[in-house]
């Protein structure tokens, strides 16, 4: 056997697990036919933040990630959700869901993606026990009962217990394994920068709901000395088009009215990236030799920190079944326990994240004022407010 473990995918999913399962002394192969762009200002960096919710840092401690992410990440200490739905773009509803009303820590810590893969490719740098091949990718795969056999893009094939598909919503290894996905299609595209602003972030990150998408700003470290955030801004595919088509000063006096002018004038600090939205599920987490994570098992719109977040579990219940029992690392008895630890999680929170975006998209007057009035009266419950947090975190 060349490798206990083959991970297709060199993202921040597949590089984590890489690291996850070489931090638990399992031979690690990570494969991704592009090299990771880890500057912000090369071309193809990913400008999207990522943000780890509490209960992720363990298990990037675990898989010695953390203490190299830890001194750039930015704590997100209250998240702030933000009804504008009335004629005029301005606050009508806001609401401060604060994490020390459930802990000591933050609800988590927001990290630029281009930085997550340059600290997450140094670590594996460091691993004897992992070989990552940026610029190799996976292209067939042949599985027995006792292993599977991975083709690369470069003409080699390896032999291998396991292999880990992280290799995103048209995963080659999940279409090889014949494995189905439902899709859902909103419409929407996402506009992702960063920004600077004259008003402090406070550690605050900021979700405003008008209509299209909601407007969301995540707090960065400072930028050039005055305060930034990450910006994901959703809206119907047609106008997130237009919008990326202006020049910098006809978008910045747009997305300033689009966030309520609440942090001052809005400045680019970034070059601006375009995501289509959707979301998305495999019909099964498994198949012969072959366990799906990440993007490659779900697709959700960015909402409430999930998407990552959802992957991290995802990664650490195929961990903890194959330290439990390595002898059967990658059998039917894994694979199968994998799946039912994994699905029903999956398909609540796809299901939930959903239906909040379409919510988030509502332009019917009457519609968007009930939302309003839904959002103050749950907030006004203290017992309903802690509940919906907990389940942001990731309580089931």
């Amino acid at each position: 056997m060349d490798y206990d473990i083959t991970i297709s995918g060199g993202g921040i999913a597949g590089l984590t697990a890489a690291a996850a399962f070489g931090a638990s002394g399992f031979s690690v192969l990570c494969l991704d036919p592009a090299p990771p762009v880890t500057e912000a200002g090369d071309a193809g960096a990913d400008l999207r933040t990522t943000a780890f919710l509490q209960p992720a840092r363990n298990f990037l401690e675990d898989a010695g990630l953390w203490e190299r992410l830890a001194p750039h990440a930015m704590p997100l200490e209250v998240m702030r959700i933000v009804d504008a739905g009335g004629p005029v773009p301005e606050p009508r509803v806001i609401k401060d869901f604060e994490s020390a009303d459930l802990s000591d820590l933050p609800f988590g810590w927001n990290l630029p993606n281009w930085l997550l893969r340059r600290e997450m490719a140094a670590r594996l740098d460091e691993m004897p026990n992992v070989d990552f091949r940026p610029g190799t990718g996976t292209k067939t795969l042949f599985t027995r009962e006792g292993e599977a056999r991975v083709g690369l893009s470069d003409g080699a094939r390896v032999r291998t217990k396991l292999v880990v598909a992280a290799d995103g919503r048209n995963s080659p290894m999940r279409q090889a394994a014949g494995i189905e996905v439902r899709t859902t299609r909103f419409g929407q595209k996402a506009l992702a920068f960063a920004v600077t602003h004259a008003i402090p972030h406070c550690n605050v990150s900021t979700e405003i709901h008008r209509t299209g998408g909601p407007f969301t700003l995540v707090p960065l470290p400072d930028h050039d000395g005055c305060p930034c955030s990450a910006i994901v801004w959703m809206e119907e595919g047609p106008k997130a088009d237009r919008l990326f088509k202006l020049d910098d000063a006809t978008f910045e006096q747009e997305m300033s009215e689009r966030s309520c002018h609440l942090f001052g004038p809005l400045k680019l600090a970034s070059r601006r990236t375009l995501w289509p939205i959707i979301a998305q599920e495999a019909d099964r987490l498994s198949a012969q030799r072959l366990a799906l994570v990440a993007e490659a098992a779900h697709v959700v719109p960015p909402i409430g920190a999930q998407g990552l977040n959802m992957s991290l579990k995802d990664l650490a219940a195929l961990r903890d079944l194959a330290v439990a029992r390595p002898e059967g690392l990658g059998d039917q008895a894994m694979l199968d326990a994998y799946h039912r630890a994994r699905i029903a999680d999956i398909r609540a929170r796809v299901a939930g994240i959903t239906l909040l975006n379409k919510t988030s998209m509502l332009s019917n007057p009457t519609l968007r004022d009930a939302r309003a009035k839904a959002l103050d009266g749950l907030y006004t419950l203290k017992p309903v407010r802690k509940t919906l947090m907990q389940l942001g975190l990731g309580a089931r």
